[in-house]
């Protein structure tokens, strides 16, 4: 078992990236409530929508990962 202390150190460490996480979900469910408020959709695509956020995320993370590793290779190269 982790002690209080452990879990706010690592917390500390992730804090960004926690905080894009909760802007993301927080930016996914508004949306998709906003869309079936006006459109009046049915229950069940309301519910795929929400799922959907999970692939949407992973998405975003991934394709995030990706061009932050690329921008820091190229400064890399410019710097040798």
């Amino acid at each position: 078992m982790t002690s209080v202390r452990a879990w706010l150190e690592e917390a500390r460490a992730q804090r960004w990236g926690m905080f894009v996480d909760l802007v993301f979900a927080v930016g996914w469910v508004t949306m998709v409530h906003l869309l079936f408020a006006v459109l009046e959709g049915p229950d069940w695509a309301y519910y795929m929508f929400m799922l959907a956020g999970i692939v949407a995320y992973f998405g975003f993370v991934t394709s995030l990962e990706h061009a932050t590793g690329e921008r820091d290779r190229s400064e890399n190269d410019s710097n040798n």
